[in-house]
């Protein structure tokens, strides 16, 4: 681990270590870190030098609008090679809000995004992308005291890990 130091005027220092308490960090180079890893993940993205990523896309509809929800299941199905899981919440008698994981090429999860945040009577719409390194298909051995009935050797999952 690679050590250096950083001087701060007295002003943001308070600030920094009030925003620390409010996070529940535990130190300053904790904080620091985690602001380091969101920046370079940030500039990857701007970059396009993020080619997979993993994301969470979150939105809001009225489900009564003409068969919006029937278009959006439409939507998932046609990128089931990106879509790893949706989690639906009835938020009052109108509206509901789905969380959508996703997977993949960069530019593929921000299309889909774009694509599911333009229907009309989706409101609210936000993507929250994370670099990441997609290996699928790359078969590996897991052991068995980690819980996988699949046998020691399965090529069908994916593991992913963000890049910072």
């Amino acid at each position: 681990m690679e050590r250096f130091t950083m001087s701060l005027d007295e002003k943001l220092a308070k600030e920094f270590d009030r925003l620390i308490r409010e996070r529940g960090y535990s130190n300053r180079s904790e904080a620091v870190r985690d602001i380091l890893r969101e920046k370079l993940e940030s500039s990857r993205l701007e970059r396009e030098e993020a080619p997979d990523c993993i994301a969470a896309l979150s939105y809001i509809y009225n489900h009564h609008e003409r068969d919006l929800a029937e278009r959006l299941t439409a939507q998932s199905h046609d990128h089931h090679d990106l879509t790893v899981s949706t989690l639906h919440a009835h938020l009052d008698h109108d509206n509901c809000m789905e969380t959508v994981i996703l997977r993949g090429p960069t530019a593929a999860v921000r299309e889909f995004a774009n694509a599911v945040m333009a229907e009309r009577g989706v409101r609210h719409g936000a993507l929250n992308l994370v670099p990441a390194d997609v290996n699928a298909g790359r078969k590996h051995r897991h052991g068995q005291s980690r819980g996988h009935h699949h046998g020691p050797d399965h090529p069908y999952h994916v593991h992913s890990r963000p890049k910072s």
